[in-house]
């Protein structure tokens, strides 16, 4: 049953990091990846899995979450440190809805008209695709048949005041690189969550604000694990000047000099996002799950 847009908007949210490679819990194991649960307005909201679905699948048992109370999955795009645990949540929920991006030939399953091909009468029809009478659409699966994936190639509201923002990367180490970023309506602003930015998150930013100019909090990785410190300064300037983004909970790929000058940046709104945490949205405080505070 739908809850009624008052009722989403007016409940605080609460962002659970189930991978990553730092943290300071101990029962837990750290990898490369990212992975969070997202309850808001009592939906629960998976996003992203990981790069080890053994990892994943401990953390997610270690953290007492139940993969079959989820609403749907998310999966921001096709990179191994994202999509491992599918598997698993397959296993454990098989009928859950899975959005992933829509690609060319992309693992989440794709299609082609028949047309991207250019045909020639002066080869046999032995040697003609399809004996030369192929389907107006070329359909493509992904690597997980029995899943119900649902491949996004557009911004799109798939709830009531949840969103996929849909973007390309435009770096040319990534030129053709689809990733979903998940935008969810509050009352206080958008909750904005990110698995590594690959479109440039002042990109992702402009399309966010066009659904609400309030970033409420903006998290998972940027991308500037490897970043000058010229790039984290702009990337701070964009952040607090241009978007005047309320509070920040970086994670994955951001990389630690990022991650101490969004602490310089934001002081008591930069949110601790190690695995293991609890991030309170509306508060914009961060808990302990293990302890249960």
């Amino acid at each position: 049953m739908e809850l009624d847009h008052a009722a989403r908007l007016d409940q605080p949210a609460r962002l659970i990091i189930l991978y990553d490679a730092f943290g300071r819990k101990p029962d837990l194991t750290k990898d490369w990846g990212y992975a969070a649960l997202i309850e808001v307005g009592g939906r629960r909201i998976l996003f992203d899995t990981g790069k080890d679905g053994a990892v994943f699948e401990h953390n997610v048992d270690a953290l007492k979450v139940d993969l079959r109370a989820i609403d749907f999955a998310v999966i921001s795009h096709r990179h191994i440190d994202h999509v491992s645990g599918i598997s698993h949540l397959v296993s454990v929920n098989p009928n859950v809805k899975i959005y992933g991006p829509k690609e060319s030939f992309g693992i989440f399953g794709s299609s082609l008209p028949s047309t991207f091909y250019r045909k020639s009468g002066s080869v046999p029809d032995t040697q003609r695709y399809y004996g030369g009478y192929p389907p107006s659409v070329l359909t493509f699966g992904s690597l997980w048949p029995d899943a119900n994936i649902i491949a996004v190639d557009r911004t799109m509201e798939v709830s009531p005041g949840i969103h996929l923002i849909a973007l390309g990367s435009e770096r040319e180490e990534r030129h053709g690189l689809l990733e979903l970023s998940l935008a969810i309506q509050t009352a206080h602003g958008l909750i904005l969550i990110v698995g590594c930015a690959h479109p440039g998150i002042a990109r992702i930013l402009d399309a966010a604000t066009k659904i609400d100019k309030r970033i409420r909090l903006l998290a998972g990785g940027l991308h500037f694990a490897a970043a000058s410190d010229t790039d984290i300064a702009e990337l701070i300037s964009v952040l607090k000047d241009e978007y005047r983004v309320q509070g920040v909970a970086p994670g994955h790929c951001t990389g630690e000099p990022a991650f101490a000058a969004l602490s310089r940046a934001f002081g008591d709104s930069n949110l601790y996002a190690g695995l293991g945490e609890v991030i309170t949205v509306g508060a914009l405080s961060t808990t302990d799950v293990a302890s249960g505070e």
